[in-house]
Order: structure tokens, then C-alpha cells, then sequence
């Protein structure tokens, strides 16, 4: 893990993060566009065909009727089905706060106002390769179902034919209906163009591989998408005051992930630095996931020691991380100074790993440096806006010289024609 204690340092950190956030792999977009190019022109067959190939598919078909979800949830751990419930209850609290209204105000000869729906048809992407997430079907589904959508669609893949029971559980848990076992680019294809089984979404959700992430942006405009997700990344501010052995724990968290994610600890104190690189020596030792962490930690670890905590926050607010936590004396005090920041977790007793699964914020994030102009994933993702006008003859009268004046100014004939017309009718 570096150690970064000038400019300079700092400047060559920021740039091997920028390289790690930023373009993509043509030869992975090349195949992405082949399977999105065949699944949009033969549809289920082609699904079938990269699904048999890339995980395995028995009888050739695509969805998961209820009585299968069924057999799947009931072999989930029940201390497993019992924390999802309780996560759930908590998200669904959460998200429930994010409800957007309609409203409108009239005016003399004029209504204005904006209405707010929920999208028809939202497709949620559920990981189901190296790793199953029952926690992603939860942050994905509980804010689509708040904000009013009427058809939920889960994708989910089924390497070597076989879904993760936790999974099942926390989908049959939020009683989704129309679930499918597909993967991969295959998957993103099948909902943003729409198949004979798969009716066409109006939104892609939900974390996924490089494939499924290269798919998703290049779908875009076909159908909405939540984000670009990248790699896993945590960045802490800590003084004096603060236990390193958190501090270490809390950045291996985000290191197990995988080579690419990164954790990053900002502090203006030297001692605690040193201590820090102690505990992570040595928790590391005990780790499953050791080899990962440590390829993570040495290429895109760093430790910063800063001239004071203003100066912690200055540097997060340019790497715009995934993950904030401070853990300083007074964690409020440093907030007003905190711009960009995906989630912001207060105090050594706020780790990240309860916001990832129980706390009821979403832990959907956005990840490389995209925390500048990208929020959470939200309820607010799942509704649509619409303007609303009605006005009177005598409020169209007000604005008819302002409208037709800034029509002839744009060289535009028929939009002032509009108001000419209006203008001219008697009565």
C-alpha cells in the first residue's frame, strides 16, 4: 500500500485512478455488440444459445415459474431469510422517504405544475456468476416497488444450472413473479429489444461483469440505465482519536472485492498511518480472500497523510469516492466540507458494511469519481417527470408579445405562426 506524502505523489495516485475508472476494451466491446447485434435480430434463440454456452440451461427454458423459486427459497439458510426480511423492512423504510409528488400552482390565467409516474416496465440484473448477492435484489426491487412499477423483471444467470437459494429467497421474499435465468450480454439484450419470452423494458438496473456493465452503456437510448458500475472502492478520513483496527478492517473490506477496487486512508496523523499499515499486515494474514486484497492494496491502495483534517476532505472531494467514512473526533463538523461522495458514513461505529446490507440507504453507488454529478440508486430512478400547462385566453395574451418575440429572434416562422393565429381569432 503507498504511502503518499507530498504532491507530487498525490498527482501520480490520482492519475493511475483515472486510468483504472476510465475507457473500455475493445475486444470486449466487439463481443458485446455481436451478442446484442444476434439476440436483437433472432431473439429467444440466440438468449438460448449464449446462455447454453456461457453458463447451462436445461429444456431450453428461459424463465423460472413460481413453483421453482418456490424450491430454490426453501432450501435458503433460514438465518439468511430471516436477516433479508429484516434488511428489507429497513430499505423499504428508507425509500419510502424518497417518494416524489405531483404538484401544480395557478397563476392569473395560467395552471403549471409537473407530474410525477412511475416507470411501466423496469429489468433488474441480479449477479449470479463468481458470487450471488441476495442484497442486490433487495436495493433493486424495494425502490422499484415504492415508486409505483407495475412489471418487475429479474434476470439472474445460472452457471451450471443452478441459482444461488438466498437469491431466490430474497426474490420470492418481495414477491416478484417474472424471473428468468439468463446471464451476461445476453441478458441486458433480451430486455432492452425484447424477445418472443421477454417483453422489452423500459429500464436496465442492477450491477453486473465488465460484459454486462459494456452492455448496458451501449444499450443506452434503447432503454434507460441506472449507472456505469465500477470497481469497489472505500476511502476514509481518520484522526488521532480513531482505532486503526477498524480503520484496517474497514479498507480490506472493499480490498476483498476484487483487484481493482480501491481503499484509500486519509489522516494528518503519522503515528495512526503507521499503525494502520501494522493491523492490515496482520488481518490480512487470517483473510480468505488474501491474495485479492493484496493485489488490490498495492495497486490502487494509498495511504495520504494530509497537513490537517480541511485538507482530507479537499483531496476526497477529487477522488469522489464510492464509500466516505470519517472517523475523527467530531465526524459532523468535517460534513459541510464534503462535496462529492457516493454514501457518507459518520463515525467508527458506521462501518461501510452496514450500509451495503442493512442500514435502508441503497448501496447501489457511483463509483469512479462519478460522485461529482451521480447520486444512489433511488426511487427517484424509477419515476419519470412530465411538465404540466393550461392556460386561459386572457393568460395566453399575457405572454403571446414574449413568445412571438423570441421565435422571430430564433428565425423559427411557424412557432410565432402558433401565437399569430391565437391572436387573430375574434372573440
Amino acid at each position: 500500500m503507498k504511502i503518499i506524502k507530498n504532491d507530487r505523489e498525490l498527482t501520480d495516485f490520482f492519475r493511475v485512478l483515472g486510468e483504472r475508472a476510465s475507457g473500455g476494451n475493445p475486444e470486449i466491446e466487439q463481443r458485446v455488440r455481436t451478442i446484442l447485434d444476434n439476440v436483437k435480430s433472432r431473439g429467444d434463440s440466440a438468449v438460448i444459445k449464449y446462455t447454453g454456452l456461457f453458463d447451462s440451461l436445461k429444456n431450453r427454458r428461459l424463465s423460472i415459474p413460481k413453483g421453482e423459486i418456490s424450491r430454490y427459497a426453501a432450501k435458503a439458510d433460514p438465518h439468511v431469510v430471516k436477516a433479508l426480511k429484516a434488511a428489507a423492512g429497513r430499505i423499504r423504510k428508507f425509500h419510502a422517504m424518497q417518494k416524489e409528488k405531483s404538484w401544480c400552482f395557478n397563476e392569473e390565467g395560467a395552471m403549471l405544475g409537473q407530474l410525477i409516474r412511475p416507470l411501466e416496465r423496469v429489468g433488474i440484473y441480479v449477479p449470479g456468476g463468481k458470487a450471488s448477492y441476495p442484497s442486490t435484489v433487495l436495493m433493486n426491487v424495494i425502490p422499484a416497488q415504492v415508486a409505483g412499477v407495475k412489471e418487475i423483471v429479474v434476470c439472474v444467470p445460472a452457471p451450471k444450472g443452478e441459482i444461488n437459494p438466498n437469491v431466490m429467497a430474497a426474490i420470492k421474499l418481495l414477491g416478484v413473479k417474472e424471473v428468468y435465468r439468463i446471464g451476461g450480454a445476453q441478458a441486458v439484450a433480451a430486455m432492452a429489444y425484447g424477445t418472443k419470452t421477454v417483453k422489452k423494458v423500459d429500464k436496465i438496473v442492477g450491477p453486473g461483469n465488465i460484459y454486462v456493465a459494456t452492455a448496458k452503456k451501449m444499450v443506452f437510448g434503447t432503454v434507460d440505465i441506472d449507472m456505469i458500475a465500477g470497481p469497489s472502492e472505500i476511502l476514509v478520513i481518520a484522526d488521532n482519536s480513531a482505532n486503526p483496527v477498524y480503520i484496517a478492517a474497514d479498507l480490506l473490506s472493499q480490498a476483498e472485492h476484487d483487484e481493482l477496487a480501491s481503499s484509500v486512508f486519509i489522516t494528518n496523523s503519522k503515528r495512526l498511518a503507521e499503525s494502520v499499515i501494522h493491523e492490515l499486515e496482520s488481518q490480512l494474514k487470517d483473510l480468505k480472500r488474501k491474495e485479492i486484497a493484496e493485489k488490490s492494496l498495492d495497486a490502487y491502495g494509498a495511504i495520504i497523510i494530509t497537513k490537517s483534517i480541511k485538507n482530507a476532505a479537499e483531496i476526497a472531494n477529487s477522488i469522489a469516492p464510492e464509500h466516505l467514512e470519517i472517523m475523527t473526533k467530531d465526524p459532523t463538523g468535517l460534513l459541510p466540507m464534503i462535496r462529492n461522495a457516493g454514501a457518507i458514513f459518520l463515525g467508527e461505529w458506521t462501518p461501510e458494511a452496514i450500509g451495503d446490507y442493512a442500514a435502508g440507504p441503497n448501496h447501489t453507488l457511483p463509483t469512479g469519481g462519478t460522485a461529482r454529478f451521480s447520486s444512489p440508486l433511488g426511487v427517484y430512478d424509477f419515476m419519470k417527470r412530465s411538465s404540466l400547462l393550461g392556460f386561459t385566453r386572457s393568460g395566453f395574451r399575457k405572454l403571446a408579445k414574449t413568445v412571438k418575440t423570441i421565435a422571430d429572434a430564433e428565425g423559427l416562422e411557424a412557432h410565432g405562426n402558433t401565437i399569430k393565429v391565437r391572436e387573430e381569432e375574434k372573440g
